[in-house]
């Protein structure tokens, strides 16, 4: 595939934590894309947005591109709408994810619709599982679409050593993961350009 027929991809990285580790997964996620071939790769760190936790009483549903998002904003929200794919790059905490990731989501709504959606996640033994199911029904909520296959990484910091994953299938499974998005990237583009997605 050539550059001009390449797909958008944002990479998310979903904490804002200090010490955190998601740049790390989401510069290693950018490698394995960028050489995939199907994807143009924009990393997007939520830590360098303003995104506030408190939100105005209507819905991004219903006011659309009026709605009155901070200015500080503005980057993350041209990232999101002009995206054909996501990857959501997300710890676990208590079993969940983040709050600046649920913020960032609740701040959108079209930017999301009618897209596939990744995730690669890392955490404790459960290696960030319990976030991702938590995301999927968020972003389903959302119209969006969830990648059957996703990348997770149990005890991550003793399974990564200088910014790459140990596990020697890591590569493989990111390639699946990788092949089902772009799949699902082509398909879901084809069908937002030949017919509106219903609202």
């Amino acid at each position: 595939m050539d550059n001009d027929n390449r797909y958008r991809l944002v990479i998310l990285v979903g904490s804002v934590r200090e010490g955190r580790f998601g740049p790390v997964v989401a510069r290693w996620v950018a490698e394995q894309a960028g050489a995939h071939g199907a994807f143009e790769v924009e990393v997007v760190d939520l830590a360098a947005y303003e995104i506030p936790l408190t939100l105005p009483a209507q819905s991004p549903k219903y006011a659309g591109e009026t709605y009155p998002r901070p200015s500080g904003m503005a980057g993350l929200t041209a990232a999101l709408a002009s995206a054909d794919a996501f990857v959501v790059v997300t710890p676990e905490y208590n079993h969940s994810y983040p709050a600046s990731l649920k913020a960032a989501v609740d701040w959108h709504f079209d930017q999301w619709t009618a897209k596939p959606v990744a995730f690669v996640s890392y955490g404790g033994a459960a290696g960030g599982r319990h976030a991702v199911l938590h995301l999927e029904n968020v972003l389903t909520e959302l119209h969006a679409v969830t990648v059957r296959d996703g990348l997770a990484f149990p005890n991550y910091f003793t399974a990564w050593q200088d910014g790459r994953p140990l596990d020697p299938g890591a590569e493989g499974y990111a390639k699946t993961v990788l092949d089902q998005l772009a799949w699902w990237t082509r398909t879901l583009r084809t069908g937002r350009e030949a017919v509106p997605y219903p609202s």
